[in-house]
Order: C-alpha cells, then structure tokens, then sequence
C-alpha cells in the first residue's frame, strides 16, 4: 500500500528523468553525470607554417615538436676561368650578313656564350668573314668545337667553320690569291659564286660580289680568294667561260691594293723629283 504524506509535510518532488520526460512512480532516478572527468581529447596540431609563430603546448602538457624551414640555400657561383686559359675559338667563311646577333643566336642553346666579336674593316666597317667567339671556359669551348664544326648553320646552306683562336688566327694571316670575276647574273650571291669554285678547289677561302651601297644590288662583278697560288692560276684559264648560275663568267686578274699604293707612292715621288 502506498504511504499517505503526513499532515503538514510537503511532498518530495519527483525525480526528472533524461530527455525532460516524468519517471514512472517509484522507479530510480538515473545516476548522475559526473562534472569533473578526463579531459576531451588534443586534437592534433598543424605543422607550423614559415613566418608563423610555433603552437603553444597547454599546461601541464609537454610541447609538441618543432618543424624549422630553412630559406633555399643559393647556388654556388661557378669559379671564374683562370686569364690565361684557351676559351675563344675562331669561326670563319661567315657571308656579308652574318652579324654579331647571328652568331650570337648560333650558340646561345649551348648556354655557355660569353662574347662575339667579328672583324670589320676598319675604313669600310665592312665585315671580313671571319671572327672569335668567347665561352665560359675551355671546356665548353672544346664542347662546341666538338659538337658544332662542320654541321649545318641556321637558315644558310653554310657549315660552322671553328678552331681554336690560336690557330684560326694563324691560318687567316696565311696569304690570299684573287681573281677578279665579272659578268656575273643579278641572282648570283657570295656562297653561289663560292661554291661554283670550292667543288673544284678546295683551298677557296671565300667570295664576294660587289653590290651597291645604296639599293644593294650586284654591280655584275665580284672576288674569289684563294690559298693556294697554283689553284689560282688554274682557275683563271680552267673557269673562264663556265656558267655560274644563267650566265658564263668571265675572269682575271684581280689588282692588289697594296701593289697600286706602291705604284701610285712611285708616280708622285718620280713627279716631286722632275720638278
């Protein structure tokens, strides 16, 4: 039988059961959640960033490890080429319009250039076909001495001619023999003219057509240069006659600049001593 409350007695209040719903009467309240318990789990920290402060580790709680980012180290400049060091090969057989920029875009894939510098003529300014080219060592100038010489050239139907400076400079002080060449066509050029020579002497160490300074356009005559004064003499009676291109060339003697300063020195020393 249930007990009935006394007279002047409050009854005690019901238990409330989790979720906000009344217990049934008589059943047992459910035990109390605790209020002080382990602690929640650290959730896991992330990795410092550069320029960031590192986390701070709670009390009573060792401090996490420390992850250093060190700056990019720089690379190691490359040691300079000791001055008396052979880095400069001689290139040669170069056409009127090979500049500085052309031999300079020739070798800038190897990504070793140093220096161009082509020869000009000092009172023209006009090239000589020929000049030297600077790399950063020796090393990489026997690279491309290796690798270059006698390939194919950009957007010419010419081949690298290389050597080292020593010797390309030795080789170009040797003497040159010219013939003077004459009737040419309007569309022959410097390689054509060469070339029409070179297949049958090889010591042909190059051509030119005069043209025009103002239109550029051939004058009809030009020069060929030869090593050798026997092929030379050859080519004045064997070539006079032969095509080059659509018409056949005609062939002599080419005058020497230094011969006519002599002669033109001996004409106005003989004219002082008459008067």
């Amino acid at each position: 039988m249930m007990q009935q409350p006394q007279p002047g007695m409050a009854p005690p209040p019901p238990p409330q059961a989790a979720g906000g719903q009344p217990p049934q009467w008589g059943g047992i309240p459910p035990p109390m959640q605790p209020q002080y318990g382990a602690p929640p789990p650290q959730q896991p920290q992330p990795p410092a960033m550069w320029g960031q402060p590192p986390p701070q580790a709670q009390y009573g709680q060792a401090p996490p490890p420390q992850q250093y980012y060190a700056a990019p180290q720089a690379p190691a400049p490359a040691a300079p080429a000791s001055s008396d060091e052979v880095r400069t090969l001689w290139i040669g057989d170069l056409q009127y319009w090979m500049d500085e920029n052309y031999i300079s875009n020739c070798f800038l894939p190897t990504g070793e250039l140093q220096s161009v510098k082509l020869i000009r003529d000092k009172t023209s300014g006009q090239l000589q076909g020929y000049g030297f080219v600077e790399f950063t060592s020796r090393a990489a100038a026997e690279r491309v001495l290796q690798t270059y010489n006698g390939q194919m050239m950009p957007n010419v139907e010419l081949t690298y001619r290389l050597n080292w400076a020593s010797a390309g400079e030795k080789r170009d002080d040797t003497p040159d023999y010219t013939i003077f060449v004459g009737d040419l066509a309007a569309d022959v050029t410097d390689y054509l003219l060469q070339e029409t020579f070179r297949v049958h002497y090889p010591s042909v160490k190059g051509a030119k057509v005069v043209t025009d300074k103002l239109t550029m356009r051939s004058k009809g005559y030009g020069f060929v240069k030869f090593g050798d004064p026997a092929e030379q003499a050859r080519a004045m009676t064997e070539m006079n006659g032969m095509l080059c291109s659509s018409r056949p060339m005609r062939i002599g003697p080419a005058a020497s600049r230094k011969t006519t300063g002599v002669q033109e020195r001996g004409k106005h020393a003989k004219s002082h001593a008459s008067l």
